[in-house]
């Protein structure tokens, strides 16, 4: 018992003593001081993740921000593009005569249906632009075709200042004398503008048509042409 005091007080004053020599700490400091450095940890630890949450919260607020947009649109439209004729003797009255099925009749002046060799006969025609139409345009005298027998017969167009048209009329030549009838070669453009306003027609080019028999036509030959007139807009 004695040795196992004894035993029991050296270990007493073991750690006693311990706690009296210079630079040695106390078991029990040691466990003292060892919590305390673990609180203190705690509490850094706590600080930093605190001090991370306020961080966090700070840069989410940074990445959210006002926006706003702007639209633009536009509505695009086709314009309007339309020719038409006139076949009256006064050139005044205009239609449309879009396929050849509905060609205008021109009206020639005797004999125009009892020819004989180096006869001429002259017919009025007259162009324009139609109403709202948008564009100006190039006119073009593009084709010509015929039925029945039209052989020795040759024409000439001519584009006048005002209306009229006879055998004597004069002007500029759009077809030049001498042309076979279903021939459009040699014919020259002519300009069209549209209506100032656009809703109205524009001013027309009056042409006049002027047909030769020739030497060698036949007795009772009878044939038809027809001639196409195109329009393309500038």
């Amino acid at each position: 018992m004695l040795g196992g005091e004894a035993n029991s007080g050296l270990i007493f004053r073991y750690s006693s003593n311990l706690g009296k020599k210079k630079g040695i700490t106390p078991l029990t400091a040691i466990k003292s001081s060892d919590q305390t450095s673990r609180r203190s940890a705690h509490r850094k630890v706590a600080a930093v993740l605190a001090g991370g949450l306020v961080l966090g919260v700070g840069t989410m607020a940074t990445l959210a921000s006002w926006n706003d947009s702007e639209f633009a649109s536009a509505t695009f439209t086709a314009g309007r593009f339309n020719l038409e004729g006139a076949v009256d003797a006064s050139q005044a009255t205009f239609g449309e005569h879009a396929t050849s099925g509905a060609a205008g009749g021109l009206t020639f002046t005797t004999p125009f249906n009892n020819l004989t060799p180096t006869d001429v006969v002259a017919a009025p025609f007259a162009v324009r632009l139609a109403a709202n139409t948008t564009n100006n345009a190039t006119l073009t005298l593009v084709g010509a075709t015929s039925t029945g027998t039209v052989s020795n017969l040759t024409y000439e167009v001519v584009k006048t200042l005002t209306a009229g048209c006879t055998t004597a009329t004069t002007g500029t030549s759009i077809v030049p004398a001498n042309t076979a009838v279903t021939s459009v070669l040699g014919a020259n453009a002519i300009s069209l503008a549209m209506g100032s306003p656009t809703t109205n027609a524009g001013a027309p080019a009056y042409l006049c048509f002027k047909v030769t028999a020739g030497a060698g036509l036949s007795q009772s030959q009878t044939g038809s042409v027809t001639w196409q007139f195109q329009a393309v807009s500038q």
